[in-house]
């Protein structure tokens, strides 16, 4: 089972197949492979980083530095697994409700952008407010239509680039920026990578409970570890 669960994990790294999910259920002793191997990848990864950010003088991420623990738990545990999962991984099957969500979500963030710079904030909101419409009355009119060819030809394109820019996303957790903490992110998408084939091998449910478990260990680890 071990050697089965990453021989098929390498194949589809190298070359991504969109697929339907099985459940969660069925799929039990893969799921808790797959969630040994995340862990062990950030153990080693996490030794090489310190000795990197040393090396460097680079600063520690601050993405939650002011909060208390039974809100750093919730956000971490609780809140940001699901929703992760949902705007980086949840659309991976290709549906076009999916897709659509996706595009909204982005539509959305930019919005969202404008209002924080104050930015055409009026025809902002109600861009916004459009979007709460366009959201329901998309997804019905979507709902029988099949994944496109063009997203299922170009599955591996869109899986890696998920992983990225997941990864990419939680550069913004530090202070200042620089090259030199591009590879601090490398267990973010090390963790895109092992979540987005759970997602397609055991589904959303697969991908946040493994999200979750992950985040919870790493947060117990440095609590541990008095950071």
């Amino acid at each position: 089972m071990l050697r089965h669960t990453l021989a098929d994990f390498c194949q589809f790294l190298r070359a991504p197949q969109l697929c339907p999910p099985a459940p969660l259920c069925q799929g039990r002793g893969r799921w808790a492979i797959m969630l040994g191997t995340y862990l062990a990848g950030l153990v080693v990864m996490g030794v090489a980083l310190a000795l990197w950010q040393r090396a460097f003088h680079l600063p520690a991420p601050e993405a939650f530095g002011g909060y208390r623990l039974p809100a750093l738990v919730a956000i971490s545990v609780l809140a940001a697994p699901p929703g992760e999962e949902a705007l980086f991984r949840g659309w991976l099957t290709g549906r076009p409700r999916a897709l659509w969500l996706l595009a909204l979500a982005l539509v959305a963030v930019a919005l969202l952008a404008a209002i924080t710079v104050k930015w055409h904030e009026i025809a902002a909101v109600f861009g916004l407010l459009a979007l709460v419409i366009a959201a329901p009355v998309g997804c019905y009119r979507l709902r029988r239509l099949d994944t496109p060819g063009w997203f299922a030809r170009g599955f591996g394109v869109w899986f890696h680039l998920s992983a990225v820019v997941f990864g990419l996303m939680h550069l913004t957790n530090y202070p200042r920026l620089s090259w030199a903490l591009v590879p601090m992110v490398l267990p973010q998408i090390w963790a895109g990578l092992v979540f987005g084939y759970l997602r397609m091998r055991s589904g959303l449910r697969g991908a946040i409970l493994a999200h979750a478990v992950g985040n919870a260990a790493t947060l117990a680890a440095a609590l541990l570890a008095g950071h």
